[in-house]
Protein backbone atom coordinates (compact mmCIF):
# COMPACT_ATOMS: atom_id res chain seq x y z
CA UNK A 1 0.00 0.00 0.00
CA UNK A 2 1.33 3.43 -0.93
CA UNK A 3 1.77 5.78 2.00
CA UNK A 4 -0.41 8.86 2.21
CA UNK A 5 1.57 11.93 1.04
CA UNK A 6 2.61 14.36 3.75
CA UNK A 7 1.86 17.57 1.87
CA UNK A 8 -0.48 18.75 -0.86
CA UNK A 9 2.53 19.53 -3.05
CA UNK A 10 3.62 15.90 -2.72
CA UNK A 11 0.11 14.64 -3.47
CA UNK A 12 -0.08 16.82 -6.57
CA UNK A 13 3.32 15.58 -7.68
CA UNK A 14 2.16 11.98 -7.42
CA UNK A 15 -0.69 12.94 -9.77
CA UNK A 16 1.71 14.55 -12.22
CA UNK A 17 0.36 18.03 -11.50
CA UNK A 18 2.64 21.07 -11.48
CA UNK A 19 1.27 24.34 -10.12
CA UNK A 20 2.91 27.54 -8.89
CA UNK A 21 3.77 27.50 -5.19
CA UNK A 22 1.36 30.34 -4.40
CA UNK A 23 -1.57 28.45 -5.91
CA UNK A 24 -0.67 25.28 -4.03
CA UNK A 25 -0.58 27.32 -0.83
CA UNK A 26 -4.06 28.76 -1.52
CA UNK A 27 -5.45 25.36 -2.46
CA UNK A 28 -4.07 23.95 0.79
CA UNK A 29 -5.65 26.81 2.75
CA UNK A 30 -8.98 26.08 1.03
CA UNK A 31 -8.62 22.36 1.78
CA UNK A 32 -7.94 23.07 5.45
CA UNK A 33 -11.05 25.22 5.77
CA UNK A 34 -13.19 22.73 3.83
CA UNK A 35 -12.13 19.83 6.04
CA UNK A 36 -12.72 21.86 9.18
CA UNK A 37 -16.26 22.71 8.04
CA UNK A 38 -16.74 19.07 7.04
CA UNK A 39 -16.58 18.05 10.69
CA UNK A 40 -19.74 20.09 11.26
CA UNK A 41 -21.56 19.60 7.94
CA UNK A 42 -21.27 16.83 5.36
CA UNK A 43 -19.53 18.56 2.45
CA UNK A 44 -17.02 16.08 1.03
CA UNK A 45 -15.91 12.47 1.22
CA UNK A 46 -12.46 13.34 -0.11
CA UNK A 47 -10.73 13.78 3.23
CA UNK A 48 -7.21 12.62 2.39
CA UNK A 49 -4.57 14.60 0.52
CA UNK A 50 -4.46 11.87 -2.13
CA UNK A 51 -8.21 12.08 -2.74
CA UNK A 52 -8.27 15.87 -2.68
CA UNK A 53 -5.50 16.02 -5.27
CA UNK A 54 -6.54 13.13 -7.51
CA UNK A 55 -10.26 13.88 -7.51
CA UNK A 56 -11.03 17.49 -6.60
CA UNK A 57 -7.98 19.12 -8.18
CA UNK A 58 -7.73 16.80 -11.19
CA UNK A 59 -11.44 17.15 -11.99
CA UNK A 60 -11.26 20.93 -11.74
CA UNK A 61 -8.12 21.21 -13.88
CA UNK A 62 -9.65 19.05 -16.61
CA UNK A 63 -12.73 21.24 -16.54
CA UNK A 64 -10.64 24.39 -16.56
CA UNK A 65 -9.09 23.52 -19.94
CA UNK A 66 -12.51 23.86 -21.57
CA UNK A 67 -13.46 27.26 -20.12
CA UNK A 68 -12.57 30.30 -22.23
CA UNK A 69 -10.40 33.02 -20.74
CA UNK A 70 -12.18 35.64 -18.64
CA UNK A 71 -15.47 33.75 -18.93
CA UNK A 72 -18.42 34.35 -16.62
CA UNK A 73 -18.84 31.01 -14.84
CA UNK A 74 -21.50 29.68 -12.47
CA UNK A 75 -20.89 26.53 -10.41
CA UNK A 76 -24.25 24.83 -9.95
CA UNK A 77 -24.86 23.17 -6.57
CA UNK A 78 -21.36 23.98 -5.41
CA UNK A 79 -21.65 22.25 -2.01
CA UNK A 80 -18.24 22.64 -0.41
CA UNK A 81 -16.84 24.56 -3.37
CA UNK A 82 -15.67 21.99 -5.93
CA UNK A 83 -15.20 22.87 -8.67
CA UNK A 84 -16.18 26.53 -8.22
CA UNK A 85 -13.86 27.73 -5.45
CA UNK A 86 -11.00 25.61 -6.76
CA UNK A 87 -11.49 27.29 -10.15
CA UNK A 88 -11.36 30.67 -8.42
CA UNK A 89 -7.88 29.75 -7.19
CA UNK A 90 -6.40 28.13 -10.30
CA UNK A 91 -8.12 30.44 -12.81
CA UNK A 92 -8.26 33.94 -11.29
CA UNK A 93 -9.06 35.35 -14.74
CA UNK A 94 -12.56 33.87 -14.53
CA UNK A 95 -15.55 35.79 -13.22
CA UNK A 96 -16.77 33.13 -10.84
CA UNK A 97 -20.09 32.65 -9.11
CA UNK A 98 -21.19 29.66 -7.03
CA UNK A 99 -24.68 28.72 -5.92
CA UNK A 100 -26.26 26.28 -3.52
CA UNK A 101 -29.88 26.21 -2.40
CA UNK A 102 -28.98 24.58 0.94
CA UNK A 103 -28.57 27.55 3.26
CA UNK A 104 -26.01 25.88 5.52
CA UNK A 105 -23.80 25.06 2.54
CA UNK A 106 -24.10 28.54 1.05
CA UNK A 107 -23.05 29.99 4.41
CA UNK A 108 -19.94 27.81 4.31
CA UNK A 109 -19.18 29.00 0.78
CA UNK A 110 -19.53 32.60 1.94
CA UNK A 111 -17.27 31.99 4.93
CA UNK A 112 -14.52 30.28 2.92
CA UNK A 113 -14.70 32.86 0.13
CA UNK A 114 -14.40 35.71 2.63
CA UNK A 115 -11.59 34.16 4.66
CA UNK A 116 -9.47 33.39 1.59
CA UNK A 117 -10.40 36.57 -0.26
CA UNK A 118 -11.47 34.60 -3.31
CA UNK A 119 -12.89 36.45 -6.34
CA UNK A 120 -16.20 34.59 -6.31
CA UNK A 121 -19.80 35.62 -5.76
CA UNK A 122 -21.98 33.32 -3.66
CA UNK A 123 -25.71 32.83 -4.29
CA UNK A 124 -27.82 31.15 -1.60
CA UNK A 125 -30.39 30.11 -4.19
CA UNK A 126 -31.44 27.52 -6.73
CA UNK A 127 -29.77 27.76 -10.11
CA UNK A 128 -33.09 28.70 -11.73
CA UNK A 129 -33.36 31.74 -9.47
CA UNK A 130 -29.78 32.80 -10.23
CA UNK A 131 -30.34 32.54 -13.98
CA UNK A 132 -33.36 34.82 -13.71
CA UNK A 133 -31.12 37.70 -12.59
CA UNK A 134 -27.67 36.92 -14.06
CA UNK A 135 -26.17 35.66 -17.32
CA UNK A 136 -23.12 33.45 -17.83
CA UNK A 137 -20.85 32.12 -20.53
CA UNK A 138 -20.47 28.72 -18.86
CA UNK A 139 -22.27 26.68 -16.22
CA UNK A 140 -20.27 23.91 -14.51
CA UNK A 141 -21.38 21.10 -12.22
CA UNK A 142 -20.07 17.96 -10.57
CA UNK A 143 -22.11 15.34 -8.70
CA UNK A 144 -25.20 17.53 -8.53
CA UNK A 145 -27.94 15.50 -10.23
CA UNK A 146 -28.56 13.02 -13.05
CA UNK A 147 -28.34 14.58 -16.50
CA UNK A 148 -32.09 14.37 -17.13
CA UNK A 149 -32.94 16.17 -13.89
CA UNK A 150 -30.40 18.92 -14.50
CA UNK A 151 -31.53 19.49 -18.08
CA UNK A 152 -35.14 19.69 -16.89
CA UNK A 153 -34.22 22.38 -14.36
CA UNK A 154 -32.25 24.36 -16.93
CA UNK A 155 -34.66 23.95 -19.88
CA UNK A 156 -36.33 27.39 -19.56
CA UNK A 157 -33.04 29.24 -19.03
CA UNK A 158 -30.77 28.62 -22.04
CA UNK A 159 -30.98 32.31 -22.94
CA UNK A 160 -29.09 33.02 -19.72
CA UNK A 161 -25.96 30.95 -20.47
CA UNK A 162 -24.03 29.65 -23.48
CA UNK A 163 -22.82 26.18 -22.50
CA UNK A 164 -22.98 23.58 -19.76
CA UNK A 165 -19.91 21.58 -18.69
CA UNK A 166 -20.55 18.51 -16.54
CA UNK A 167 -18.11 16.15 -14.84
CA UNK A 168 -19.52 12.62 -15.02
CA UNK A 169 -18.37 9.09 -14.25
CA UNK A 170 -18.80 5.77 -16.03
CA UNK A 171 -22.61 6.00 -16.17
CA UNK A 172 -22.63 9.10 -18.38
CA UNK A 173 -23.74 7.20 -21.50
CA UNK A 174 -26.75 5.75 -19.65
CA UNK A 175 -27.66 9.24 -18.43
CA UNK A 176 -27.38 10.56 -21.99
CA UNK A 177 -29.67 7.79 -23.23
CA UNK A 178 -32.31 8.61 -20.62
CA UNK A 179 -32.14 12.33 -21.47
CA UNK A 180 -32.55 11.58 -25.18
CA UNK A 181 -35.48 9.28 -24.47
CA UNK A 182 -37.19 12.06 -22.56
CA UNK A 183 -36.58 14.54 -25.38
CA UNK A 184 -34.38 16.74 -23.20
CA UNK A 185 -31.58 16.88 -25.79
CA UNK A 186 -33.81 17.97 -28.66
CA UNK A 187 -32.27 21.09 -30.16
CA UNK A 188 -29.07 20.56 -28.15
CA UNK A 189 -25.57 19.38 -28.97
CA UNK A 190 -23.86 17.03 -26.52
CA UNK A 191 -20.21 16.10 -26.88
CA UNK A 192 -17.71 14.28 -24.71
CA UNK A 193 -15.21 17.13 -24.46
CA UNK A 194 -12.66 15.28 -22.31
CA UNK A 195 -12.01 11.82 -20.93
CA UNK A 196 -9.41 11.03 -18.29
CA UNK A 197 -8.46 8.44 -15.71
CA UNK A 198 -8.19 9.40 -12.06
CA UNK A 199 -4.47 9.18 -11.20
CA UNK A 200 -3.37 5.95 -9.52
CA UNK A 201 -6.75 4.30 -10.20
CA UNK A 202 -8.70 2.90 -13.15
CA UNK A 203 -11.69 5.22 -12.58
CA UNK A 204 -12.64 6.97 -15.82
CA UNK A 205 -14.35 10.36 -15.81
CA UNK A 206 -15.56 12.58 -18.63
CA UNK A 207 -16.45 16.21 -19.12
CA UNK A 208 -19.62 16.62 -21.15
CA UNK A 209 -20.28 19.82 -23.07
CA UNK A 210 -23.92 20.69 -23.89
CA UNK A 211 -25.09 23.71 -25.86
CA UNK A 212 -27.93 24.74 -28.20
CA UNK A 213 -27.65 23.65 -31.82
CA UNK A 214 -26.25 26.38 -34.05
CA UNK A 215 -24.46 28.23 -31.26
CA UNK A 216 -20.69 28.57 -31.86
CA UNK A 217 -18.43 28.12 -28.86
CA UNK A 218 -14.69 28.35 -28.20
CA UNK A 219 -13.22 24.94 -27.45
CA UNK A 220 -10.83 25.70 -24.63
CA UNK A 221 -8.89 28.31 -22.72
CA UNK A 222 -6.07 30.04 -24.52
CA UNK A 223 -2.60 29.58 -23.12
CA UNK A 224 -1.59 32.46 -20.87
Amino acid sequence: MTAEPDTLAEALGLCGIELPADKIERLDAYRTLLWDWNTKLNLTRHTTLEKFASRDIVDTLELSKLIPNRARVLDVGSGGGVPGLVLAIVRPDLRLSVCDSVQKKSKVLEAITAELGLPARVFAARVQEVLEVSTYDTLVARAVAPLSKLLTLLAPHWDSFDQLLLIKGRSWADERGEARHLGLLTGKELRKAAEYTTPRTDAVSVVLRIWPEGRELPDEAEEA
